[in-house]
């Protein structure tokens, strides 16, 4: 059975692209923090089926809550960048990209005592028209990226992007791996499958059909989820539209039973792990 990729995007509640509307960066500290508790119930969960996932952590989260990263890492997760502000790539110029980069890996650093080798945009920001932003995670010493999405989407997404994990030569020289969220192509348009929205909302049955899609033609699945997902509890914000209450509070009561199946039925490993497979040497998280 082809092995696939787990991954969390480690941040709080209030942090998603879907609310910036109505809440922003300088209102975070103000907020009830549940990060904490929903990352314990992914993290049970995942020690209930002794599966290892890669947490792509928000700076902002490790400064905070240390601890939390620190005991992600001591239970055998892999740790990833995510950012240090979730502030959108494509909205960036070099300069601030690789001071909330660096900002980003000193927090998580300080905090586990490891250097990530991964990165993840925050919602999917990184595409074709801002190639330098792979020239600088080569930069500053990250061996794989996971920021691409072949999709079209009202926030994010590059409809012809790649879709397959591939091997980057970067025109300064470096190389750098892409890891590009999953999607399974029907009638000629690539379909997400793989976290978000797409794996909460969508029934178990299809989703287990599109992994195995994937499989059969040799790629394995990019998991993605949230801890925010786990938490029926998290404040309900007041003036969202339809559209953005469905993507935030659909089927949060149904996700962890769904979860547990997809658990119980395909292999993962981190997305560490597997390029070390592909490198067919290993590749150490500390430098």
């Amino acid at each position: 059975m082809l092995t696939n990729i787990l991954t969390v995007d480690l941040e709080d509640w209030f942090v998603v692209e879907n609310l910036r509307g109505e809440i922003d960066y300088d209102q975070w500290h103000k907020l009830p923090s549940r990060v904490v508790e929903s990352t314990e119930k992914v993290l049970a969960l995942f020690d209930l089926h002794n599966v290892k996932a890669t947490f792509f952590v928000l700076g902002w989260i490790a400064e905070k809550f240390p601890q939390l990263i620190n005991d992600i890492f001591l239970q055998g997760h892999e740790i990833g960048c995510h950012s240090f502000s979730h502030k959108r790539i494509d909205l960036l110029d070099k300069k601030k990209f690789r001071e909330d980069t660096r900002r980003a890996i000193r927090a998580i650093s300080d905090a586990c005592g490891i250097t990530p080798i991964g990165y993840r945009a925050p919602s999917w920001s990184i595409n074709s028209k801002i190639k330098w932003a792979f020239n600088i995670l080569a930069e500053l010493g990250f061996l794989y990226d996971s920021s691409l999405y072949p999709i079209k989407h009202d926030i994010y997404g590059e409809p012809h992007g790649m879709r397959v994990i591939s091997r980057l030569n970067l025109d300064d020289g470096n190389n750098l791996y892409e890891i590009p969220a999953s999607t399974v192509k029907f009638l000629g348009k690539n379909f997400p499958i793989g976290g978000g929205g797409y794996l909460r909302l969508s029934p178990v049955w299809f989703t287990e059909r599109m992994i195995r899609k994937l499989n059969r033609g040799g790629h394995p699945a990019v998991i993605y989820i949230h801890p925010w997902e786990l938490d029926e509890d998290q404040p309900r914000v007041k003036n969202l539209s339809l559209l953005q209450k469905y993507r935030q509070y659909g089927s949060l009561s149904l996700f962890l039973k769904k979860l547990d199946i997809i658990l119980k039925k395909f292999d993962f490993c981190t997305a560490g792990d597997y390029i070390d497979r592909l490198n067919k040497k290993p590749i150490g998280f500390d430098r």
